[in-house]
């Protein structure tokens, strides 16, 4: 448990970094240069992954609470909700003109659903993790970045493009979620 506890710290730590110590970060990108300091940050991050992988894998779960059958259905539509508002975030969307965080919230709604579906102990650490970093780095960003100025809305064929990029996203993910965590999504949806 202990890797996927600094795992999950050293992601959230990595991209807190970003949002609340600007001034680091550009002193970091004069000294590397803007490629030197995206290649260190994307290798810290690969590596808090790795970490969140191999403690995810080498946990042994407790159970802490009881999660119903009830609640699958609703968490897979978030799950859904979620991967679209990640798929939008870096695409033109009437989303930006909604929401400030698309990706962020995305990832806190991935979070939240996983924490309806899972109720041990690694998956706490891992979700909830998540769910607190998303939060955290919303507030970091806004207060670093003030006044929010709204995209302008794209035409309606993109959020139909959106949509067709979201389904094979999430296509793609029910085919490999038992490769990467071990759990098939559609029997989830049998039961």
């Amino acid at each position: 448990m202990i890797l996927l506890v600094i795992g999950v710290l050293a992601f959230a730590g990595i991209h807190l970094t970003k949002s609340l110590a600007p001034s680091f970060r550009a002193g970091m990108q004069k000294r590397l240069g803007e490629n030197g300091y995206k290649g260190i940050f994307s290798l810290l991050i690969l590596g808090s992954i790795a970490l969140i992988v191999f403690g995810w894998r080498a946990a042994v779960p407790q159970h802490l609470y009881n999660t119903s059958t009830s609640m699958q259905a609703p968490a897979l539509f978030l799950l859904i909700v979620a991967f679209w508002l990640m798929v939008v975030s870096s695409r033109p969307s009437r989303v930006h003109r909604l929401l400030r965080h698309p990706q962020l919230t995305g990832v806190g709604l991935w979070a939240v659903a996983h924490l309806l579906l899972n109720g041990d102990s690694r998956a706490l650490v891992l979700f909830g993790g998540m769910a607190i970093w998303t939060l955290l780095e919303m507030f970091a960003i806004n207060r670093r970045d003030g006044t929010w100025t709204k995209a302008r809305a794209p035409a309606f064929g993109a959020d139909v493009i959106n949509l067709i990029i979201t389904a094979v996203v999430v296509a793609v993910i029910v085919y490999l979620h038992p490769w990467l965590a071990g759990v098939s999504v559609t029997g989830l949806l049998r039961q």
